[in-house]
């Protein structure tokens, strides 16, 4: 009995180990770039071992993109969703969550955009609730009924979405060359992003004021 235990345990920690190992190519290389060899050498593993858990580079990239998508949206969704505070508390908590997670994992963003514009998901944006994420929040009632009152000209909810995730991701898909304009190393550019935690939501209501 003790021994089928001791065999599970290391089973799951063996397929922990390669999914983590995934993640970091695949998010470095993306798919088409990445060989199933890179990632049976980052997780210190031979390739056969690889091969047993994961039948294929496509099975393993659709597990990592799901996980990487729903995890990236998962935190929006809590925002979102969370009728007690206000749709300006729910700019400021979505911007500062995301300016944090992304100065960590820098490469998610352009990974998510490229394979999906790639058509590298396999239906991924069919399979995840996104439409009704949104449609169905307390954000979305909450922004109605601000258009409604007068207080946001744009009855759209999408361009309130855009306008916010744009002045979040952007800098960060733009990093090198923004970089390049104002001379910054790496913290300088971090510390630009962390002021932009107080910015963005005082842009944010600036542009959709009604006029």
């Amino acid at each position: 009995m003790v021994k089928k235990k001791e065999t599970k345990a290391l089973d799951t920690t063996t397929e922990e180990k390669i999914k983590a190992a995934a993640r970091v190519v695949f998010h470095k290389k993306g798919y088409a770039a990445t060989r199933t060899r890179d990632i049976a050498g980052e997780a210190g593993i031979n390739l056969a071992l690889l091969n047993y858990y994961f039948r294929s580079k496509e099975k393993l990239f659709e597990t990592i993109m799901f996980e990487t998508v729903f995890g990236f949206m998962q935190n929006m969704a809590l925002v979102l969703n969370d009728e007690k505070s206000s749709l300006e508390k729910k700019v400021e908590l979505i911007a500062s969550y995301y300016i944090d997670f992304i100065t960590k994992e820098p490469n998610i963003p352009i990974f998510m955009l490229s394979e999906i514009r790639n058509n590298n998901a396999g239906g991924l944006l069919e399979r995840l609730p996104i439409k009704q994420l949104v449609m169905n929040s307390a954000f979305f009632k909450q922004h109605q009924e601000a258009v409604a009152k007068g207080k946001i000209a744009e009855p759209n909810p999408l361009h309130f979405l855009m306008n916010l995730l744009s002045l979040v991701v952007f800098p960060f898909i733009a990093m090198p060359l923004l970089q390049g304009i104002g001379g910054l190393n790496e913290k300088q550019f971090n510390q630009l992003m962390q002021e932009r935690k107080r910015l963005i939501p005082v842009w944010i209501k600036a542009m959709m004021k009604a006029k």
